[in-house]
């Protein structure tokens, strides 16, 4: 599985795991599913970064 797809699983676990915790409450979940979902944001945010440096090094 390539990296995009792999952060957006991370970040889409994430949030079925808090609403999980949600529905329960359980709080331990709830802040796993969180803290998956900011992971998953935060890898997709670097990937996007990456692209657009690749990007602007294909334009010369």
């Amino acid at each position: 599985m390539n990296d995009k797809m792999q952060n957006k699983a991370d970040e889409l676990k994430g949030r079925a795991k808090e609403a999980l915790g949600n529905a329960t409450g359980n709080e331990q979940w709830q802040a796993e599913g969180k803290a998956d979902q900011a992971k998953g944001a935060l890898k997709q945010a670097g990937e996007k970064v990456k692209d657009a440096v690749d990007g602007l090094k294909n334009k010369d």
